[in-house]
């Protein structure tokens, strides 16, 4: 059965255009490009399970379409929303009958994996080790947390991106000119600016870029036999206007806005947020730069300017525009006046350097995951035991004296002595 085939011309734009071979698939070379991990597997039908995780509208579901399909295996597709552990069993004594008959693996295509409860996991696991199912599961939330670590160590995690603009606008181009499945048959322009306004918007989703372009398509009335897409109806359709400065200066705009702030200057943060705002960026996009910044450039100077920042993208979000743009200045406002730090970008370089060089390095045997040890000579000390803290090692022994965090002598860092200072001085 081919998968692909797609009856009812009344689906969606994005449902008809979904990639039928890996040929045809949309971005994430990493995982597809040539001679790449995955497509090596499919070459010589050797793919184990697999967990996609990422945004939505990004090809997880249909590459698992793909490789059902290129692969010539029997296949079943369940959605965790809507199926219990009866569904999942009934797919399993299928998928063992026709692995014993004919040798052929079925895959089980899982759609919001991560909604499976530990029971619904746990059914499958079998069938998965002897080979009955091979298990293809799609997600938007990390596996690692949101998944039993039972069914995430039997598969393979491939984390998909937002796709890029160019290949999102390369895909459009590709469903308005499709006579089989797209536009092909209709006489249908678009304008440079409202095709990229299109595929910007989306963020990285070609589902939504799709649904914005058929939308385009369908409400705007032919002018002498063909429908002109502007940006204007582009506007509306995907209910985003337009960026109106080109995009080496909505990149300078951005940089402006980061150092103003890094540089305490009020007026101009506030200048540049409000001119980035009318020119069409989306204000949650200033927002994530600004929880960013009160990281990396306010940190533990002033920590509560992070706690504003996140209330501000709260409001964007929830209130929505122009209420939250309030929020957003009085957040960009008390960043600006905090006082400036930045030991926490200092430190978390530092570590993560240090966790990379020394990922292999023996941890110190009190602090793993077992239980306490009266055999042990060196047992891990309890701090409440103490008073609150005691001295221990907690680093690797070639790491044991690193120091990733030094206070500044700025704000609420200014005398600030480290925990583990006060309690040797007691």
């Amino acid at each position: 059965m081919n998968i692909f085939d797609i009856n009812n011309k009344n689906a969606p734009l994005a449902e008809r255009m979904r990639p039928r071979t890996l040929d045809e698939f949309v971005g994430q070379k990493h995982i597809v490009g040539e001679d790449t991990l995955l497509r090596r597997a499919i070459k010589i039908n050797r793919l184990g399970s697999c967990i996609f995780y990422g945004p939505p509208g990004v090809g997880k579901t249909t590459l698992a379409y793909i490789i059902a399909n290129a692969m010539h295996n029997d296949f079943r597709k369940l959605n965790a929303v809507s199926s219990g552990v009866a569904d999942a069993k009934k797919i399993i004594e299928e998928a063992k009958t026709n692995f014993e008959l004919y040798g052929k693996s079925t895959f089980l295509i899982l759609d919001e994996c991560h909604r499976w409860n530990k029971a619904q996991s746990d059914c499958v696991l079998e069938a998965v080790e002897k080979g009955y199912i091979t298990f293809i599961g799609s997600t938007t939330e990390n596996p690692h947390i949101s998944m039993t670590p039972a069914i995430v160590s039997r598969c393979r995690v491939f984390k998909f991106l937002p796709l890029d603009i160019n290949d999102i606008k390369d895909a459009l181009v590709g469903a308005i000119n499709d006579k089989e499945r797209g536009f092909g048959r209709v006489n249908v322009e678009i304008t440079p600016k409202a095709l990229n306004h299109i595929a910007y918007a989306s963020s990285g989703d070609l589902r939504n870029a799709m649904n914005g372009l058929e939308l385009a398509v369908m409400t705007t009335s032919a002018s002498d036999g063909k429908i002109v897409i502007d940006e204007k109806v582009a506007e509306q359709c995907i209910q985003q206007k337009a960026i109106s400065v080109d995009e080496n200066m909505y990149y300078d705009l951005l940089s402006c806005f980061c150092k103003s702030i890094r540089g305490s200057d009020t007026e101009a943060a506030l200048y540049y947020s409000q001119r980035l705002i009318n020119a069409g960026c989306d204000p949650l996009l200033i927002a994530r730069r600004l929880i960013a910044h009160c990281s990396e450039d306010i940190g533990m100077a002033d920590s509560n300017a992070l706690l504003l920042a996140n209330a501000a993208h709260y409001a964007i979000k929830n209130l929505g525009m122009p209420e939250g743009n309030l929020a957003l200045s009085h957040a960009i406002i008390y960043a600006c006046e905090a006082e400036k730090s930045n030991s926490v970008y200092v430190a978390m370089g530092k570590a993560n350097t240090d966790a990379t060089m020394s990922a292999d390095d023996k941890i110190p045997e009190y602090l793993k995951n077992y239980h306490y040890d009266t055999d042990n000579p060196n047992p891990y000390k309890y701090p409440h035991d103490y008073g609150g803290y005691v001295d221990q090692q907690y680093m690797p022994d070639s790491l044991k004296d690193r120091v990733y965090y030094t206070p500044s002598a700025n704000g609420r860092e200014k005398g600030l002595v480290r925990k583990k200072d006060r309690f040797k001085k007691k």
